[in-house]
């Protein structure tokens, strides 16, 4: 009777827990949907033309396009070649932000993208495979009257791909090619309030540079960085989430330390998923609102490169253990095998399961693949920590090497995802025979293989749910226009797949723990192999998982009430 009552207060702590882990998932979602702005904003930019005569360009005075120190400025290039002022004395001017604003920290990157007006001139038309070589300066300062400060200096190319819809003759002539934007500029902090770009396109006919590129007409910059507002909901949700996954990571291991055998290596790749998790949740960026650290876009992606590595490791390993605990679809372990064989044989598969070296097959695509991005993604921003201007995407070369590594990363998961699908197409058809013979089982190997079914299914549950919520949202906040009107309110839908799905998988991992750590409490009196007359074989079956005789999981209490009534 008392163990009855204690099974019902599990069932009503798990059912409690699953209620208040549905809430905050609520609470994510609408905190990026209602509370937080959108997550950035684009502000196009047009280039002023100015005209600097003096020699050795790039270190004279810096050219401002507006306000009590504007330079020369021309309307266009017609004027230009009427005054006789050479292509390589005209400067495209940019300040960031638009005049009357200011830049903040809180808007954490800044990206430029980079769109050519060119139009079409019979005898100056763009040439197969062109390239427009750019020189381009950036400058910095933190309020309108003190003098302006290199931030970076580059000489870049970038491959020109424009179309012409209409025929290329006399009678079309000035209208514009059709050209795709260029990545320009990304940098990885905010730290100043003015910025300036000076760009130039400098021309020589002998080493063919800007050559057989069309007439350019303007220079226009699109620059997107985050919003402020969202980046103050955004570290809100990291403090409040740091010490939650924390406290519950150190309970957790607490849980698994107290016990009197060793931790097996499923509880050590769900306190490896924890500490992943933590790490991504440490709000560091509190720091970037008053120190320049340029690195921060490039420090977020390997955190997240360690966590979803993580994850899927642990996918495999979970399978994995669950593959072999419900290989035998008798109610013996190894029916064709004397008791010493089977007792043998089965210690040597714990053994193999709890090495990690034991799934290389499975975790060696993970490791392959995320190796792959790493490199990829030090080769383009790790490059732009020295040059903001730089980018893989730009040289055959580059773009070559870049698409390998993405292709050897997509060959890597899609492998992954066969090994998953096959470990996971085992399980069930293992569960499925072992189904057949729980009625003939023995109280005690009933409860345990019930347990291992019930969390083998609804763990698959839980993680199919996330997977489609995040497909989901991320479908809906690519073909929405960004937010939706319900009445008076206003839906961010972007913010809200944002806070949602990163509080999701938050929440996933704090389900993990919480309910794969072993219990505290005695059931050494219903487990006894006296009360169940269990033989020493099925003795050691039941000591094979993280359900050992110390206490078994919560969800395994849960699978032993469901079995008794």
């Amino acid at each position: 009777m008392a163990g009855a009552i204690i099974e019902n207060m599990s069932t009503k702590k798990l059912c409690i827990v699953g209620g208040i882990l549905l809430i905050f998932q609520v609470i994510a979602f609408l905190v990026g949907g209602l509370i937080a702005p959108s997550p950035t904003s684009a502000v196009p930019y047009l280039s002023i033309k100015c005209v600097d005569v003096r020699k050795n360009h790039h270190k004279t005075k810096w050219l401002m396009p507006w306000g009590p120190n504007q330079c020369e400025r021309i309307r266009d290039l017609d004027e230009a070649m009427s005054r006789q002022i050479e292509a390589n004395d005209i400067v495209f001017a940019v300040h960031i932000p638009l005049p009357t604003k200011e830049m903040s920290p809180w808007f954490q990157f800044i990206l430029v993208i980079l769109q050519l007006d060119i139009a079409f001139k019979k005898n100056n038309e763009i040439k197969d495979n062109a390239e427009v070589t750019l020189d381009v300066s950036l400058a910095y300062r933190d309020d309108m009257f003190s003098e302006w400060k290199e931030m970076a200096h580059a000489i870049e190319t970038r491959k020109l791909k424009c179309s012409f819809a209409s025929p290329k003759t006399i009678e079309h002539e000035g209208r514009y090619y059709d050209c795709d934007v260029l990545p320009f500029m990304e940098i990885g902090t905010v730290a100043h309030k003015f910025y300036l770009l000076n760009i130039r396109l400098p021309v020589n006919e002998r080493k063919l540079i800007n050559v057989g590129i069309g007439e350019i007409k303007d220079v226009r910059l699109v620059g997107i960085h985050q919003n402020g507002g969202f980046t103050k909901v955004w570290f809100a949700m990291k403090t409040f989430l740091t010490p939650s996954i924390f406290i519950i990571m150190v309970w957790y291991w607490r849980r698994i330390t107290m016990m009197t055998r060793a931790p097996v290596l499923l509880e050590k790749v769900i306190f490896a998923l924890g500490i992943s998790m933590t790490f991504i949740n440490i709000p560091v960026e509190w720091f970037s609102i008053g120190f320049d650290w340029t690195w921060m876009l490039l420090f977020g992606d390997i955190r997240q490169g360690i966590f979803y590595a993580m994850l899927l490791s642990f996918w495999i390993i979970f399978c994995g253990e669950h593959m072999m605990l419900c290989s035998s679809k008798s109610g013996m372990p190894y029916p064709t095998m004397d008791m010493h064989r089977a007792d043998t044989k089965q210690h040597l598969d714990q053994n193999e399961r709890n090495r990690f070296s034991g799934y290389w097959k499975q975790v060696g695509p993970i490791a392959v693949g995320a190796f792959c991005l790493f490199i990829f993604d030090m080769c383009e921003r790790g490059v732009q920590l020295k040059n903001p201007f730089y980018s893989i995407w730009t040289t055959d070369v580059g773009t070559e090497l870049a698409m390998a590594f993405i292709i050897v990363a997509g060959i890597c998961l899609c492998l992954y995802f066969l090994f998953l699908c096959f470990m996971v197409f085992q399980v069930f058809r293992n569960i499925s025979g072992k189904q057949s013979s729980l009625p003939a089982m023995s109280k005690a190997r009933r409860l345990h293989y019930e347990g291992l079914i019930f969390r083998f299914k609804f763990l698959m549950l839980i993680t199919l749910a996330c997977a489609a919520m995040t497909i989901i949202f991320f479908i809906v906040s690519q073909v929405t226009e960004g937010h939706w009107k319900w009445g008076d309110f206003t839906i961010q839908v972007n913010s809200a797949f944002f806070t949602g799905i990163y509080g999701m998988w938050n929440l996933y991992v704090f389900a993990l723990m919480f309910l794969y750590a072993p219990s505290h409490k005695n059931y050494g009196e219903d487990q006894s192999n006296g009360d169940l007359g269990v033989s020493s074989g099925e003795e050691l079956q039941l000591t094979t998982t993280i359900t050992h005789v110390d206490g078994p999981t919560e969800i395994y209490k849960l699978a032993r009430k469901e079995a008794q009534e």
